[in-house]
This record gives structure tokens, sequence and C-alpha cells, in this order.
């Protein structure tokens, strides 16, 4: 056993139990593959997958970097013990939950007014001043913004809800659904694009009906999508002796719906909400790291899609301090820790088949490039830049392979001039997101992640980071705190939860 790195957690059981413990933690490679191990001195060890290829682990982790900014967002909620001093990480996404109803009852999920006995639901006036809050959001406001439940769209506001997103300044609006409403009307459709829904992130587990009941609905919504052009990603949530086998299947799904389908983003399945109580056994046979997603992968595309494709979220960081540079301002900082989440894009070649952007691009000689110009300084600096981006950026493309009509040199050109993002949006829209976020519970947290969360719930707490709100129930008190129970909840709208659930389709 060789450690690798020394971190903080906390103890499973004591949180079971009800207690936050804070403990010391290692991450260790045995045997090729890469665990986070943790001694409590009442419940004593535990140890669980990190990485099952220590290769991946060790491109991964190089990639650890700190940003610019200490937001403010919280470290600790109530009483609840602070397992570290400051925020590392800005938000890069903000998730606003607006219901804990749901129309369907999946076993994994978060959260579930029936489970828990009460109704969160905050108005709208209460909505607007938690978007507020992450849009004021010190040193650098939030711009990205993720509706989401329960299933949002049981609201009858959700539309105004989404407008409010938009008219306060979010550039980007992501409203997460089940579908189930999408596939029912092409009109909500043309409402959600109407009121400036960048993209929908919709729930699909698999393409059967074992691993995925509601997939022929998931198909009707992608097709009522298409007919208002209406972008979505597919949000698979991945269980060892779920659904696993699935994964370069709906990859190949996402690719045979390129034109609407914009990106696949995997979620091994966290243990935390309903299922924080599970035993060790289960536990295990349903863990999934990125390797096991990847090897899958792999098999299935007979090699065409491989781990090495993949590279982690701050990989990129070098684009954003090139575009500080020339803007001489603040920009999105995507510096979530490596063990966060990686992701590649897929392209389509000439004879239909999957090309990742790492065949025919040098990514990292890329990156490297693109982190010495933002490096250059003086009054001519964005002159120089495009400069070099004409005079060398065609030597990190082997045009020979890349896609018909690919040209990276007028892309990057823009984006560099332009000093934009949005100038980048020709290379998304020719291509297939893939990517995989693995959120964080209380049997593998590891503080160091959870200090560089990018993913921030706005809550009538505060800002609180993704793995603190779910990962260890955090949000679970914030909501109950702020619910009626569902008895009260019946008296004051004179209706009956149960008469949320849907009746054409399995419940869960």
């Amino acid at each position: 056993m060789k450690e690798l790195e020394k971190t903080s957690s906390v103890c499973p059981t004591c949180y079971q139990e009800g207690t936050l413990k804070k403990i010391d933690a290692t991450i260790v490679e045995e045997n090729g593959k890469v665990y986070i191990t943790k001694k409590c001195d009442k419940h004593g060890n535990f140890k669980d997958i990190y990485f099952s290829d220590v290769n991946l682990y060790n491109k991964w982790i190089k990639y650890l970097v700190t940003g610019s900014y200490a937001p403010d967002v919280k470290t600790r909620v109530f009483d609840e013990p602070a397992l570290y001093d400051k925020h590392m990480s800005q938000s890069v996404l903000t998730n606003l939950l607006v219901t804990n109803r749901c129309d369907l009852r999946c076993g994994y999920c978060f959260m579930n007014a029936g489970a828990s006995g009460y109704i969160y639901e905050p108005s709208i006036e209460k909505i607007r001043e938690m978007m507020i809050m992450a849009r004021n959001e010190r040193p650098m406001g939030s711009k990205a913004i993720q509706i989401t439940g329960g299933e949002p769209t049981i609201r009858k506001d959700i539309l105004d809800i989404v407008k409010m997103a938009k008219e306060l300044g979010y550039s980007h609006v992501q409203l997460n659904s089940n579908g189930m409403k999408l596939a029912e009307s092409v009109e909500f459709c043309q409402a959600l694009k109407d009121a400036s829904v960048n993209t929908v992130y919709m729930s699909f587990d698999g393409v059967t009906k074992e691993t995925n009941p509601w997939i022929e609905k998931n198909k009707k919504a992608i097709e009522n999508m298409r007919k208002v052009n209406l972008k979505c990603v597919l949000v698979p949530v991945l269980i060892g002796d779920k659904n696993l086998d699935q994964t370069g299947k709906i990859l190949k799904f996402a690719l045979e719906n390129i034109d609407i389908v914009r990106g696949v983003n995997f979620q091994p399945i966290s243990f935390c909400g309903r299922v924080t109580k599970i035993k060790d056994d289960k536990r295990e046979k349903q863990r999934v790291d990125y390797v096991m997603m990847m090897e899958v992968i792999e098999k299935e595309f007979n090699g065409k899609i491989s781990r090495d494709d993949f590279y982690p979220v701050p990989f990129v960081f070098p684009v954003s301090k090139l575009i500080k540079m020339l803007k001489g301002k603040s920009q999105v900082e995507f510096t979530a820790h490596p063990g966060c989440g990686g992701a590649t894009y897929i392209f389509i070649d000439d004879n239909g088949d999957p090309l990742p952007v790492t065949r025919f691009i040098n990514v990292e000689g890329l990156l490297d490039f693109i982190d010495k110009q933002s490096q250059i300084k003086g009054p001519l600096k964005k002159i120089r830049v495009a400069s070099a981006f004409l005079k060398n950026i065609d030597g990190f493309v082997d045009y020979d392979k890349a896609p018909h009509g690919f040209n990276l040199k007028k892309l990057l050109t823009d984006a560099a001039i332009g000093g934009s993002y949005d100038s980048l949006r020709g290379f998304h829209y020719k291509s297939l997101f893939v990517g995989s976020m693995w959120f964080q519970d209380a049997f593998n947290l590891n503080v160091d992640r959870l200090q560089r969360c990018v993913i921030h719930y706005a809550t009538e707490e505060g800002i609180v980071p993704f793995c603190t709100y779910n990962g260890i129930g955090i949000g679970d008190k914030i909501r109950e705190k702020h619910s009626v129970t569902i008895k009260e909840w019946e008296e004051q709208t004179g209706r009956k939860m149960k008469d949320d659930l849907r009746k054409d389709v399995p419940l869960n």
C-alpha cells in the first residue's frame, strides 16, 4: 500500500447516527487501484474506492489547481461543525431547488417529499431572493443556474421562474427534469424555448425498459424538443448492479440524436438521501467509479473511445486565464478538484464513427500553449496572442484525421479576439460532450475535493456546496426548516400530494 495524499473526511457511521465527525483520511494505491481510507476512534477503519486505475488518477491529479477567488460560500450551516475554513472555488453552476415534489418515485433520488414527510416549495418571491443572492456572490456572481427539484415542471409557475432567471442576468439556464411533461406537449417545449431555457438536463438511466421504465417517454420528449430545436443533456445515474452495462449504449443513443442531445453527463450513484443507510455489501455492489464507467464505454466502442480521451475539469483552467488576461476582468474559473469529474468531446468522422477530440488534436500541447499565452503582458498583448494563434495553432491538429470542415484556427482565434466562451459555441455544437460527475457521500468524502466544489446550491441559509448539501445531509436540514408538513400543504392548497403521481408510467 502506497500513500498518495493526506486529507480529511467524516466517519460514515457517526453520520448515520446523526453526528458529523471530521476524521483524518488518506488516499492510497493498492494493487493498481486507488482508495480513500480513514479511521474513526469509535467505529474503526473504513475503505472505499477512489479510482480503479492508478494511471488515470495520476493523469488527472496533476491538473489540481487553486483559483483566484475565495468566494462567500458557507463552510458551516446551523450548528454543524465546519469541515474546513475557507471555500476555494467560485460558483460555476448554481443549483436552485424549487420543489421537492415529484410525479415519479426513483429509488436513488436525493430527495422525496413523500419519504421526508414535508413539502419544500419556496414562493416565487423567495426564489427571486435566492437568485439575486447567487448573482451577487462575491467576488464574482454566478452566471449559470440549474432549476432543479424534485420535478420542477410540476410547478405551475415554472415558466415564470425561468424568465426571472434570465431577467436577473443568468446567461445560462438549465432545467433539470425527468422529461415526462416535455413528452406530453410540443407546446410546453416551445414555451420553455421561448422562456430562454438553454438546456434541458434530462434523467436517462438506460435504453431498455428494465433499466429505464420511461424510455419511450424520454424518446418522445426528445422528439418534441427536436420540433422546437430545444437542446438537452442526458443524465444517467449509474448503479453497479442495475445499469452500469448501459453506459456505452446510452452514449450510442446520444450520438444517434446529436442534433438535440448536446451531451451526456454520467453520475455514478452517491449514497446519500434515502440510501445513506445502505448495507456495506450492497453499497460495494452498487458503487461505480469513473474507471468502471470508462471500461464499459471502451468495450462498447472497441477502443474508439477510451479512458485516455478523458481529462478532468480543471484541465481547461488555462482558457479562463487567457480570457481574463485579454478582457482585463475576472472570468469563470473551472477549478474543481480533479476527482470531481472529467470529460471529452466526441465528433462524428466522415465514416459515421465516433471520433474523440483527442484523436486529432494534441490537447495537452494546445492547453500548454494557451497557458503560455495567458502570461503575455503589455499594451499589444491581444494582437500578439492573435498572431501566435495564427502562426502556431494548426500545429496541434492532425487535419487528416479531423472531421470534414473542422477549423480550429478560426474557432480559437475568434475566441481569443472576442475574449469570450461564446466564441467557442461552434466547437460545442458540432460535437457531443461526454462527462461524468461523481458526487461524494459520507463513505468517500474527501474534504479537499469538497473545498474546491464549483457546483453550489442557493438556499435560504446562503450558498452551499453540492456535496455539503446532498452528500452530508445539510440540504435535508435546510429544506425541513423551510417546509410545511404534507398535511399543512394539502390544507393550504386544497390538493392531495398523491395526485402529483403519474398514472401513465411506472413510478419507480
